[in-house]
């Protein structure tokens, strides 16, 4: 009789798994017989081929809005380098960065989009103080939701994508960087 309720069990868990894992996928829709892969924030039309979230290819064009509320998108920027940052209040080395992004930012010719992964944070307005307590001149966007952090797949933090000015993804750094480290990886792609 235990036999059978253990079996009973593991079905029910190995069903329940096939099922989440087919239903979950809210992102994708079938086109013509072809999964494609749908983000929101992530859905320019003309977009070129070759997008994704790997080194060599352009990068998605993320559109999220600042702490100030103002929309803001990855191509408005096209022609200068941009390091995207994705990073979070709570965590040390995101905050150990944050002087060398603000130093790099202001000393040179980049553009810095300093993505929060706000559905992580205990709150928006924390963000807020945060940015104002460590004077952070360069816009902070807030992705609340968690999408594009997800659609870029970031597992470590913090996670800064270094794009060319053309819109390609140069180099992915998981990790902090130091000032240093930041002039070297421009240096390279200008």
């Amino acid at each position: 009789m235990k036999k059978w309720i253990l079996l009973v069990v593991v079905v029910l868990m190995v069903g329940f798994a096939v099922y989440d894992f087919i239903g979950s996928s809210d992102d994708t829709a079938d086109q013509d017989g072809e999964k494609v892969v749908i983000y929101p924030e992530l859905d320019d039309p003309d977009q070129k081929a070759g997008t994704g979230i790997k080194q060599g290819q352009y990068a998605p064009d993320v559109k999220l809005k600042t702490t100030e509320g103002e929309t803001v998108r990855l191509s408005d920027y096209r022609g200068k380098p941009v390091i995207l940052n994705f990073w979070a209040t709570w965590c040390p080395p995101c905050r150990a960065e944050i002087p060398d992004f603000q130093k790099l930012y202001d000393n040179e010719d980049v553009e810095i989009l300093a993505i929060n992964m706000t559905a992580s944070e205990d709150s928006r307005e924390g963000v807020i103080d945060f940015v104002e307590e460590f004077e952070m001149t360069f816009p902070v966007l807030m992705d609340e939701e968690g999408k594009v952090t997800n659609h870029f797949q970031i597992t470590a933090y913090p996670t800064s994508y270094i794009i060319d000015s053309e819109g390609r993804t140069a180099y992915v750094v998981q990790g902090a960087m130091n000032y240093d480290f930041m002039l070297q990886a421009l240096g390279k792609i200008q």
